[in-house]
């Protein structure tokens, strides 16, 4: 039996196994489950837990018929299939640096109580009961521990200029919200900017980002959509999306500047 982010080297042989006789190799793999070719290579190791939705879609793909589904249930139990975001945020909780590019709400890591509690109340497909809503706003709080650590991670956001104005939870929850933000500005290690809805040039068009340097200073980012979110980890993807956020945050307003709009924006609501 293995749990958290331990593996199984009988759950990553009998991935190889039927990898090999689908004639796939780990990168096509990965590519189906978003993972890169090292993460399926630390599964089929045993090195690490299959985590979101790598069971069910290998299984699937490689005609497994259910026996990897029944395997992790026995290795891993239930929680070891956890959502595809435990992968992400077990990143963020130890990177020495963080960089997030957000363009519809205030990041996770952000988030007050009030503003998080009413991101997840505005979740429709599927709609979440009471409960599930109060743990996910404790652990999205958790997050803010980030904010503590030491030593201290380097840590920056680029937020669109629409994060700003948009009143999820009403007036009074977002003006809570904007005030908590320039509190974490305030920080050393954190800056924050914002992009301008001026900005006639623009190198985020394609959507929001997380971007990650672990403790040994490898790079990851990790892109989400509807249907979940994956890592980049391979040359040049990894250091194309870097380099973007690089222009993002060229582009964008200083901190300093940032910090005077935030401030404009909550004394008028």
């Amino acid at each position: 039996m293995h749990s958290g982010d331990r593996g199984s080297e009988t759950f990553g042989t009998l991935v190889r196994f039927f990898r090999e006789r689908a004639g796939m190799t780990q990168e096509a793999l990965g590519k189906h489950v978003g993972y890169s070719k090292s993460q399926v290579a630390m599964v089929e190791r045993g090195e690490r837990s299959p985590k979101g939705q790598l069971v069910e879609i290998a299984d699937q793909v490689l005609g497994a018929q259910g026996a990897l589904v029944v395997l992790a249930e026995k290795e891993f139990g239930k929680g070891g299939l956890r959502p595809w975001t435990e992968d992400y945020l077990a990143e963020e909780r130890k990177a020495a640096a963080l960089h997030v590019y957000q363009t519809h709400l205030i990041p996770g890591s952000l988030q007050t109580e009030a503003y998080a509690r009413a991101v997840f109340t505005s979740n429709r497909c599927p709609t979440l009961d009471e409960e599930e809503i109060d743990n996910r706003v404790v652990a999205r709080l958790g997050r803010q521990e980030l904010f503590a650590r030491k030593p201290a991670p380097t840590i920056s956001y680029v937020l669109e200029e629409a994060v700003l104005t948009r009143p999820l939870g009403g007036a009074a929850t977002l003006k809570e919200q904007l005030h908590h933000v320039l509190a974490i500005a305030e920080l050393r290690h954190v800056e924050i900017q914002v992009m301008p809805h001026s900005r006639e040039t623009h190198a985020g068009l394609a959507g929001r980002m997380s971007l990650l340097e672990t403790i040994d200073r490898q790079q990851l980012a990790y892109v989400e959509g509807h249907r979940g979110g994956y890592f980049v980890s391979e040359q040049p993807d990894v250091g194309d999306l870097f380099g973007k956020y690089g222009i993002l945050r060229a582009q964008a307003l200083s901190p300093e500047e940032s910090a005077t709009l935030i401030e404009k924006v909550a004394r008028e609501l």
